[in-house]
């Protein structure tokens, strides 16, 4: 059975960030003997809320077909950057729409950030005690922000078990392929 990746889509997110993850999980085919090219992952994108428009950091959305339900089935939940999060970059708090989709997220489930997506993983808690990175720009406000964090604004990616962060949108490249490697 594929490992089941959700995106999740929200509003100013970058559409390059999105197709990350798309790209490469989507055409990840499974190595394992007798499986004749399936694919190696499921993937679905989708929103914290309803199926329909989110809008990107561009002059146009993007229709998300499933909503924050998906985050329940999940095996890996990725959060790419977003331009538009508001509390959570301001005072590094979830907003309630983004803390109840994460709440149907399954404990053991593998949460990844591509780029600033680091500033939802710290401020549910996914990042308490643990190393992370972030965009080398936004790494002093970042740990300011969430001090409970050890940030290294020096490395491409981490890969801390089940919870993983990218440095920056190229970067988030490097961490797809680092786990469709791992897996």
């Amino acid at each position: 059975m594929p490992h089941r990746v959700a995106v999740l889509a929200l509003d100013g997110l970058l559409p390059f960030e999105l197709g990350i993850p798309a790209r490469i999980f989507g055409r990840s085919l499974d190595p394992a003997p007798g499986n004749k090219g399936g694919k190696l992952y499921e993937i679905v994108t989708c929103s914290v809320r309803p199926p329909g428009p989110v809008r990107t950091d561009s002059d146009y959305a993007i229709l998300v077909e499933h909503g924050p339900e998906a985050l329940a089935t999940a095996d890996t939940v990725v959060i790419p950057a977003s331009y538009e999060l508001g509390p959570v970059f301001e005072e590094g708090r979830l907003t309630e729409e983004l803390a109840a989709a994460l709440a149907l997220v399954r404990p053991g489930t593998r949460m990844v950030s591509i780029c600033t997506g680091s500033y939802v993983l710290a401020a549910a808690g996914y990042l308490d005690g643990r190393p992370a990175t972030t965009h080398w720009s936004s790494a002093d406000h970042f740990q300011r922000l969430f001090p409970q964090v050890r940030v290294d604004p020096d490395v491409l990616f981490i890969d801390d078990g089940d919870v993983l962060t990218s440095a920056g949108v190229a970067a988030g490249i490097d961490l797809c392929l680092h786990l469709v490697r791992r897996d």
